[in-house]
């Protein structure tokens, strides 16, 4: 396009960003204590710059133009001046090209240069450094906006009901043979037919997806033969990553990731990003000038008071945002509202969401933040997760967030892990995380559904490790197996990794049976990893996010055992959605409601009894007991009518040793017909019933789901000999 340098326009201060009118571009960009601003053109090839021109009108500390000649596709980036004086904040160089923070795309990623950095590499951060960057750092691209949305309507999934599968753009269909090689590890990979059939399968409702803003791979990691694989290393908050479009950067990518919503949104199936607003990949203050450092650096970035020249880092990555800025505030708000109104998503999850409510040195609950997002009529509407901790002081959040927010439960993982790793002292922990963890959440008007509920998630162990390995294998991350968490409450069932041990083996079948249970049928919102349903493995990594490569993808060749595996994640997946007892939207009295023969919930002794005061304190009891009366609900539907459903007993023995759990009594010619026993490898396929009352046989590290039979009597002698056959395998 032929661009006129000298036919410049004042244009306006709102919208921040490079925005087309079908006109022209209006190119907007906040500094307050810039003393000049040049927007710099880009060629076709985004080689050569052949144009800088001085924006000259300002407003509210925004610089601003209009370029009438300007059309969708033009690269571009800024030169910002001011004083180069790191101990009072300031990190200005106009040999730096900039990175718009609005941008709705950029071309290409980052090629590693000194010159990229602020100041003389080697000589220390203090003395400022006059080479060109621009060869080396990708380049915006002003994006036509229209898109096709036709009739898209979000799948508004009740909280409720909703369940979560996390997974990676790149590396869930990178090694899918039966997904079109073209697009596999992008945005299309994910909305071809075979993957959106196998995720109708799976039955889940919400696909959270691992960051897609744009993001760069830190330098020491792309030294060293690695990557940023995972992504938590945002530069972009506008833009969805180029990397994982399969037909072009210069615009294609956000075209691409709208078709990927809108072809989810029509198999009813939500689409949940995974943020990172809680630093920037510029890092700390030996890291690049990429971006904000260079465009505003005091405004941008939380500074310590002591010492300009330093930021301050509550989460391991070298910076945090100036949350107490008002301009970094709206940044980080019309982000969000971006992706909603323009992107269609449904929700976020926030990386180290307590960063984000701090001010000061505290983590405030009723921060701004807080504050202006319950206001927004937007961002409000749509599904709230936190990932409730950051590395700061006070920084374990959880239970902490306000109404409207969903969290990670990372006490709900840690409680399970331990309950069946046969730790003791845990029945009582557990008992409110399978419950909701209404300890958590009920006192603030909270409900069940504020609590995501997961074993595992990208972070961490897969499932199959979490029962493979006691200790973390992170050797090919190159740094001596320091990296990745020590506590990861894990049992390796004997051996240490793979093993031809046919004992071990089932019983890390049985463990991943009894992790997966307890995950869907606690009341609460579950999210499974993706791989997690057939027991995928990283070869027991827990810090996976530098490996771009069969560590972290999914491997698609499913074992006779994953398929065994997936089968049984299918069953409580279905039995999850079919029956609302699992879905509640309110918490358990513990009273009898509406004429029901028993309480809404009740706790059980192996001997048969309610748990007692007693029972509840004995670090000892490693085995629990669940009725979940479904006769009569407090719950109403859609249409105005009181739900009724089954009644269920779940029986859960973390102990290594057996037990005989004497079933609730029940009324006459009733009986408990079971669903399935984790001992077994499959749910059962005919009806076995048994006579309430009586003992049950519970092998060590088992779970057992029941329900109630009305007027069975009479059938349970015909099943009885299927039943102590069953027993004894």
């Amino acid at each position: 396009m032929v661009i006129d340098v000298n036919n410049v326009w004042p244009g306006k201060a709102y919208p921040l960003g490079a925005t087309w009118d079908g006109a022209g571009v209006n190119f907007a960009l906040f500094s307050e204590n810039a003393t000049g601003v040049k927007l710099c053109l880009f060629d076709g090839d985004g080689g050569t710059e052949f144009a800088q021109i001085d924006i000259k009108e300002q407003t509210d500390q925004v610089w601003h133009l209009y370029l009438p000649q300007a059309r969708p596709g033009l690269r571009y980036g800024y030169r910002v001046e001011g004083p180069y004086a790191p101990g009072e904040g300031h990190r200005f160089n106009p040999s730096k090209l900039l990175l718009d923070p609005y941008a709705r795309a950029i071309d290409g990623t980052i090629k590693w240069d000194d010159s990229l950095f602020g100041y003389k590499v080697g000589e220390g951060d203090m003395v400022r450094d006059d080479t060109d960057s621009a060869p080396f750092i990708p380049k915006c691209v002003v994006v036509d906006p229209a898109f096709s949305w036709g009739g898209d309507m979000r799948p508004q999934i009740p909280w409720h009901k909703t369940l979560i599968y996390e997974m990676h753009v790149k590396g869930f269909t990178q090694l899918s043979q039966e997904v079109p090689k073209e697009v596999r590890s992008t945005y299309s990979g994910l909305c071809t037919p075979k993957v959106i059939d196998y995720l109708h399968s799976l039955g889940i409702t919400a696909v959270e997806l691992l960051p897609v803003h744009q993001f760069f791979a830190d330098r020491f990691l792309v030294e060293k033969g690695l990557t940023n694989y995972w992504g938590y290393n945002s530069i972009g908050f506008f833009a969805p990553d180029c990397r994982y479009s399969s037909t072009g950067s210069l615009g294609e990518q956000v075209d691409e990731f709208k078709t990927m919503v809108k072809t989810f949104h029509r198999e009813g199936i939500e689409v949940i990003l995974d943020v990172v607003y809680n630093h920037t990949a510029e890092g700390n203050h030996l890291g690049p000038t990429l971006s904000f450092r260079g465009i505003d650096n005091l405004s941008y970035y939380r500074l310590s008071e002591q010492d300009r020249r330093y930021y301050v880092d509550y989460t391991g990555c070298g910076n945090s945002p100036n949350m107490l800025n008002q301009h970094v505030l709206q940044m980080i708000m019309d982000s969000l509202r971006y992706w909603v109104t323009e992107m269609h998503v449904d929700g976020f999850r926030f990386d180290l969401a307590s960063t984000l409510a701090r001010e000061l040195h505290d983590v405030n609950r009723l921060g701004v933040f807080f504050d202006v997002i319950h206001q927004d009529p937007v961002i409000s509407q749509v599904k709230l997760i936190a990932e409730p901790w950051d590395l700061g002081p006070g920084g374990y959040q959880v239970g902490n967030f306000p109404t409207l927010w969903a969290e990670w439960n990372g006490k709900y993982r840690d409680t399970v892990r331990h309950f069946w790793k046969a730790d003791q002292g845990q029945v009582g922990d557990l008992a409110y995380r399978l419950t909701g963890s209404s300890d958590l959440y009920e006192s603030s008007g909270r409900r069940p559904y504020a609590s995501i509920n997961f074993i595992t998630a990208h972070d961490g162990f897969t499932l199959r490790d979490q029962v493979s390995y006691n200790q973390k294998h992170n050797e090919d991350n190159l740094e001596e197996n320091r990296d990745g968490t020590d506590d990861n409450i894990s049992w390796n069932c004997g051996v240490e990794g793979p093993t031809n041990d046919k004992a071990v083996n089932e019983l890390r079948a049985r463990q991943m049976r009894n992790f997966i249970s307890t995950l869907i049928l606690a009341q609460g919102v579950p999210m499974i990893t993706a791989g997690d349903e057939f027991g995928r493995t990283q070869h027991g990594n827990n810090n996976p996010y530098c490996q771009d490569n069969d560590i972290s993808w999914i491997n698609w060749d499913i074992s006779p055992e994953g398929k065994q595996q997936l089968d049984f994640t299918r069953f409580l997946i279905k039995l999850f959605k079919e029956h609302p007892v699992f879905q509640k939207r309110k918490f358990f009295s513990g009273r009898n409601r509406y004429s029901s023969k028993y309480k809404d919930v009740t706790w059980f002794h192996p001997e048969g009894h309610e748990m007692s005061k007693k029972d509840w304190l004995n670090p000892q009891i490693r085995f629990l007991g669940l009725r979940l009366a479904g006769d009569v609900m407090e719950e109403i539907d859609e249409h105005g009518e009181r739900l009724v459903d089954d009644t269920f007993l779940m029986l859960l023995n973390g102990h290594s040793k057996p037990i005989s759990f004497i079933l609730p009594t029940c009324p006459q010619k009733d009986s408990w017909e079971r669903l399935f026993d984790t001992v077994n490898s499959c749910v059962d396929k005919e009806p076995i019933l048994f006579r309430c009352g009586k003992p049950y046989k519970m092998e060590a590290h088992s779970f057992a789901l029941f329900i109630i039979k009305r007027d069975s009597s009479d059938a349970v002698d015909k099943y009885r000999e299927n039943c102590e056959q069953d027993s004894k395998k």
